[in-house]
């Protein structure tokens, strides 16, 4: 887990976690947490009320995807307990309490080679929020995988809910740190199936995620052209030399339009509504 600033958040992401049941005998469930130099109390309220999450504080500007493979990397170091799997969790999810048994359960349903995703669904609209994501041509499009009740394959993920087996960390790796916070979770899918792992959503929402605000960042109206470019090629949405690698590595042969057009349509949104 990696958290900045969502104190109530990620203690109740935490919270949810110490919750789980209906494990499988002998589970045992190790937390590591990297929190992002959070200046709410996150650290100081962690250590007091979940004294037994592994937790490292770093600087402001680690962001998702790094604070994901740090946390990954730690669950390595020496004299950790050898695990069988790794669980992406993101601080804004709320787990149902059987949510693990139901991804446990899906792993042994489809092979523990496999990567299964927890779709996550919105409190207020009861909608899927965050799922795996199936490619429409080239990976220019990904549709959300909505849970049927049983495995449905997928070709990446969303990284708010993902299990991880240990020989697909061993075969795949960590989030590649040429992506330090967006993309990292897709470009680590469609990694995973070039690798010859599958991927499955399991059979039912397994927690609670708000989607992002829509009309935030660059798409926040009136800010301008300029600002609206500052925000688009920023680091929390789509840093250009980050782009153009995730372009080359997933979209080709159109990576070169791809490239362009959302700065392009970033242009004319804010020119537009001035």
């Amino acid at each position: 887990m990696t958290s900045h600033n969502r104190c109530t958040k990620t203690l109740s992401a935490l919270a949810a976690l110490e919750r789980q049941r209906d494990l499988p005998a002998g589970t045992e469930l190790r937390t590591h947490l990297v929190d992002a130099g959070s200046s709410d109390g996150t650290p100081e309220a962690v250590r007091r009320l979940h004294p037994g999450v592994r937790l490292r504080v770093v600087g402001t500007d680690v962001f998702w995807g790094a604070g994901t493979r740090i946390a990954a990397g730690d669950s390595c170091a020496e004299g950790e307990t050898p695990w069988t799997h790794q669980l992406w969790l993101n601080d804004d999810v709320e787990l149902a309490e059987d949510a693990l048994a139901v991804l446990l359960g899906t792993a042994e349903e489809v092979g523990e080679d496999a990567v299964v995703v927890g779709a996550v669904r919105s409190r207020a609209t009861a909608r899927t929020t965050y799922s795996g994501r199936r490619s429409r041509g080239r990976g220019l499009a990904l549709d959300v995988v909505e849970p049927t009740g049983r495995p449905e394959p997928c070709d990446t993920y969303n990284g708010n809910v993902v299990l991880l087996p240990r020989a697909v960390r061993e075969r795949v790796g960590d989030v590649d740190r040429v992506f330090p916070h967006g993309m990292g979770d897709y470009d680590h899918g469609f990694r995973a199936r070039r690798a010859g792992v599958r991927l499955y959503v399991a059979p039912r929402h397994v927690g609670l995620c708000e989607s992002n605000p829509p009309l935030t960042g660059s798409r926040e109206p009136g800010i301008g052209v300029r600002a609206a470019l500052r925000r688009v090629t920023s680091q929390r949405e789509l840093p250009p030399r980050q782009w153009w690698t995730y372009c080359l590595r997933h979209t080709w042969p159109w990576a070169p339009l791809l490239m362009v057009s959302p700065y392009l349509r970033t242009v004319l949104r804010a020119a537009a509504a001035r």
